[in-house]
């Protein structure tokens, strides 16, 4: 498991069951963790591209395509998805999760695990 004094950023989404999930296995692991609610701050496109970085994908893997909008963006090209997920966050798929271990998607919930 981290130590506190490793940092650990969640991108949630209050809304979210599996979102929602994902932040309290942090917190019982006995972390507390930075919560960026990316639904209301959005984002930049250097916070975007560290984020893409830290996972190691491009915009795609990380559009939530079960959303109509999420749907229709997929068949674009990577840098017409980017620019979408910047122009709307909530087209982003989470939690979203960075650890000292990496970076992952936690959808499902059990990806976790790999990086606390």
């Amino acid at each position: 498991m981290a130590h506190e004094a490793e940092p650990v950023t969640i991108y949630h989404n209050p809304g979210c069951g599996t979102s929602r999930r994902v932040l309290e296995e942090i917190e019982r692991a006995g972390i507390k963790p930075t919560i960026v609610r990316y639904l209301q701050t959005g984002w930049t496109r250097t916070s975007l591209n560290r984020l893409l970085d830290a996972l190691a994908v491009k915009p795609s893997a990380i559009l939530r395509t079960s959303s109509t909008t999420g749907a229709l963006v997929a068949e674009k090209e990577e840098a017409e998805i980017f620019e979408a997920l910047l122009a709307d966050p909530s087209l982003t798929e989470r939690p979203i999760v960075v650890t000292a271990k990496g970076a992952a998607l936690c959808r499902p919930a059990d990806r976790l695990k790999a990086i606390l």
